[in-house]
């Protein structure tokens, strides 16, 4: 936290500035009084509040905060223009958002969409949450990174990975194949559950891996059932930063009185 509000406090300096609002997209599981509860990548921050956090960080300011899966979805379904959209977002672990009806699913201040832990494979790797087999613990980054290391016998880097992919190297596609399979799976489940116009696909990781959207969209049209048509997948229009332009949009919905 100390290193966040330095850096809150630099950007400050540099644009001389007043912040009239700011929206953040975060990937905590918080409770409806807004403390985190679970933050994998953050676990020092357990218990913190992010209202009073967001407030001490920009003083004057309006500020809220949403889930980064769904404020991606969001920022997606309005670039592409369409109604009903599902986000998957491959990075660090996988994250996601749901939109219905243009509004992303569940209403604001109920629990968010998990979709990395939906549970695709019962005889799975081990999730950094106790369980096996969740669409996290298979399609991460860091998780095709060890199958990638394992399939070498020797360490692989992202860049070595992609470079791999690209030249159709034996190690590579053997690495990339179980997360290509797992989020083809998701990607068919969640169609069944709410049937949107698309499933977008993206992420830093994701976005990074040469041919991996058509790789999913091949096996989501295999793994399809007769009758039901599997929905759409495209890559993700914004990149690695439609998290990013979420929060944008959710900062620019901010008005009226700021409270202290």
């Amino acid at each position: 936290m100390a290193a966040l509000a330095a850096a809150v406090a630099a950007l400050r300096a540099e644009s001389g500035l007043p912040i009239a609002a700011v929206g953040v997209a975060m990937p905590a599981t918080p409770d409806p009084a807004g403390r985190v509860t679970v933050w994998p990548g953050r676990p020092s921050w357990a218990g913190l509040r992010l209202d009073e956090t967001l407030r001490r960080l920009f003083p004057g300011s309006r500020t809220a905060w949403a889930d980064d899966g769904d404020l991606a979805a969001l920022a997606e379904a309005r670039h592409v223009g369409a109604e009903d959209v599902v986000y998957l977002g491959v990075g660090t672990g996988v994250g996601g958002g749901v939109v219905l009806g243009g509004r992303p699913l569940p209403a604001a201040g109920l629990a968010t969409p998990e979709i990395g832990h939906m549970v695709i494979d019962l005889d799975g790797p081990r999730c950094d949450c106790g369980r096996t087999g969740c669409l996290q613990a298979i399609a991460s980054g860091p998780a095709t990174l060890r199958r990638a290391r394992a399939a070498r016998g020797a360490e692989v880097g992202f860049a070595e990975l992609r470079d791999g992919l690209r030249q159709n190297v034996a190690w590579a596609r053997e690495a990339v194949r179980p997360g290509v399979t797992a989020l083809a799976a998701a990607v068919v489940s969640l169609g069944e559950l709410v049937d949107p116009a698309v499933v977008v696909l993206g992420g830093g990781f994701a976005a990074g891996l040469p041919g991996l959207v058509g790789l999913v969209e091949r096996d989501v049209a295999r793994l399809a059932r007769p009758g039901r048509p599997a929905p759409a997948v495209r890559a993700a229009a914004l990149g690695g930063l439609s998290s990013l332009h979420g929060a944008v949009a959710l900062a620019r919905t901010l008005s009226g009185p700021v409270t202290s």
